[in-house]
């Protein structure tokens, strides 16, 4: 069985907006396809599902869930006035980001609605009633300080042993991006002694729970 994404998926993935470079994204894929067999993924962070298509392909392929957690008003960057800004994203009544429907509708166009659940919530409201360990952890939310502190102090205990903690928009250059997700998530995960870096792409990287298990706190 390759592990290759299927090309109509793929195709489906190209068209959805969003910032997850094909390269990356084909990692993603692989490393759902390793670990979705074993118990479910939850994405942190979700827009308008260009990563969760390539997690859901490899929860349809092998048989498993993915959980995408997004409050689906858009993280700091993708404000008014902001570089990624787009606005036929916004609703015209509340004058709010609103990218759930445009997720909705890609994920149903890639037919993965029994592999992808959204869940629509604040990360931290989330998190604080999760209790389920995890395969797999994508977190690609909120890049300023707080929602990378929040996201990780969150959800990062609830990855299973031997399980992987994926972090995206890793910069340890600040002259190739933001700080928050290499100081506030990679390198805590990293100092904690739980998580081992095993792989990395552009700047997607996969950390395996080496130490611990799903709900031990971390240091």
């Amino acid at each position: 069985m390759t592990d290759t994404m299927p090309s109509d998926l793929l195709d489906h993935a190209r068209r959805a907006d969003g910032f997850m470079p094909e390269d990356e994204g084909a990692l993603l894929h692989r490393i759902a396809r390793e670990r979705l067999p074993l118990g479910p993924a939850l994405e942190v962070g979700t827009y308008c599902g260009k990563s969760a298509i390539y997690l859901g392909a490899a929860a349809r392929a092998v048989g498993g869930t993915v959980f995408t957690v997004d409050h689906h008003r858009g993280s700091e960057e993708n404000q008014a006035g902001w570089e990624h800004h787009d606005p036929t994203v916004v609703d015209p009544e509340l004058g709010l980001m609103d990218t759930l429907g445009r997720f909705r509708r890609n994920i149903a166009r890639a037919g993965l609605e029994e592999q992808v659940v959204a869940i629509v919530g604040q990360s931290t409201t989330v998190a604080a009633h999760w209790r389920t360990p995890l395969s797999l952890l994508f977190i690609d939310g909120g890049h300023g300080e707080q929602p990378a502190r929040d996201d990780y102090a969150g959800w990062a205990h609830w990855v299973d042993a031997d399980g992987y903690l994926a972090i995206h928009d890793v910069f340890p250059d600040p002259a190739d991006g933001g700080r928050p997700p290499y100081e506030l998530i990679y390198l805590p995960a990293l100092a904690s002694g739980a998580f081992t870096e095993v792989e990395a792409v552009g700047s997607l990287r996969v950390l395996r729970r080496t130490s611990g298990a799903a709900g031990d706190p971390l240091l």
